[in-house]
């Protein structure tokens, strides 16, 4: 907790500080700037402590009628990007960039649209995965509805079931009714992220084989 003085005898106590610098997402002990209070809002101006950073950021405020000022938000700053493994990067850079566009409009709240971005960068991440493994089908590959290329061409078990459903959820995103109600955009970024594991595992897998022949 911390107390402002804002004058004519007048304090704020804030019931906590911002623990994450929102540019170098540090853990910190922020410094204090400056504010600006109006009503029952009030907005601190921190400074990142973290040498290599040393960026200031806002810290907004709520009254909540108690004997507190509430921690409501920290103004975004630098989104910190969805990483992916090497073997994803060389596979399918375009997965990485249109999820991580998809992921800085989830941050911005954007919730109507990142869905569609997501649903979007798992189709280049599939078609891209199949070209890599069978580049001699890349055209029909690049025509075929996801579905149908993960129904026809996706050989590893693992790859497909995690897959399938990922599509069911991404299509939810992109529709007018929702077939899946009990399911949200966790579930989709849940199934996004197994079908990376699982497509990590299989080129691992082929590695390994490809190392150690019987």
């Amino acid at each position: 907790m911390l107390r402002i003085n804002l004058g004519n005898s007048e304090y704020a106590t804030l019931n906590r500080l911002p623990n994450e610098c929102p540019y170098c997402h540090k853990s910190i002990d922020p410094k204090v700037i400056t504010y600006n209070t109006s009503n029952d809002r009030l907005e601190v101006i921190y400074k990142c402590p973290n040498l290599d950073c040393n960026r200031a950021f806002i810290g907004g405020y709520i009254h909540d009628y108690s004997e507190y000022f509430d921690l409501h938000e920290v103004n975004i700053g630098e989104i910190q990007k969805k990483v992916f493994s090497g073997h994803i990067n060389n596979i399918s850079p375009n997965f990485v960039e249109i999820y991580n566009q998809a992921h800085f409009a989830e941050e911005h709240n954007l919730l109507e649209i990142c869905g569609v971005g997501y649903r979007k960068a798992l189709e280049f991440l599939i078609k891209d995965y199949l070209i890599e493994k069978n580049p001699s089908n890349e055209e029909n590959i690049k025509n075929k509805f996801l579905g149908k290329c993960i129904n026809d061409d996706v050989d590893d078990s693992r790859v497909k079931k995690v897959a399938k459903r990922a599509v069911w959820l991404g299509n939810d995103e992109t529709h007018y009714v929702r077939k899946w109600e009990g399911k949200n955009l966790q579930d989709l970024k849940n199934l996004i992220s197994l079908t990376t594991h699982w497509i990590e595992m299989d080129y691992l897998t082929e590695e390994i084989e490809s190392d150690m022949p019987e």
